[in-house]
């Protein structure tokens, strides 16, 4: 039968403390695993966090982070009115020119802009208009939709 007291740790499972300073047959002894010289052999060492031994810490050779960048910004995607008149198609919103390769993935918004001028009616679906973007589509005969 199994008694408690006869329960003993697998073979190789527990190790010997370490007895520092107990001469020098025990592997531990003279220096007390401490090093020969300098700062960490003396009694009451500590370093602040980190401190590299008199080098300048690496977080004080870093350059300085300036600036903010807001991580809930929405890239919004621009296109003026010239460009539109290249596109050879009839609705111009922001899916058909991510899938025609003008804008890029990433942008959840389109800007129509006024630059340039335009002779082929469209229908435009953008979040934003600029009113000279507006009057040329309309005065070519094309609809303007905001989303």
């Amino acid at each position: 039968m199994l008694k408690l007291e006869d329960i003993r740790p697998a073979e190789g499972a527990t190790h010997a403390k370490k007895r520092k300073g107990r001469g020098i047959a025990s592997g531990h002894g003279k220096t007390s695993c401490r090093g020969n010289n300098g700062e960490g052999q003396r009694s009451g060492n500590s370093h602040k966090r980190g401190f590299e031994g008199g080098q300048m810490p690496s977080y004080r050779q870093m350059p300085k982070l300036k600036g903010f960048k807001n991580r809930f910004r929405e890239e919004s995607f621009a296109i003026n009115v010239a460009r539109l008149a290249e596109l050879d198609v009839e609705v111009v919103d922001l899916a058909s020119l991510q899938q025609a390769g003008k804008a890029h993935s990433s942008a959840v918004a389109l800007r129509i802009l006024g630059n340039g001028e335009i002779a082929k009616a469209i229908t435009v679906k953008a979040s934003y208009i600029s009113p000279s973007a507006k009057e040329k589509i309309e005065a070519a005969g094309g609809k303007v939709e905001l989303v």
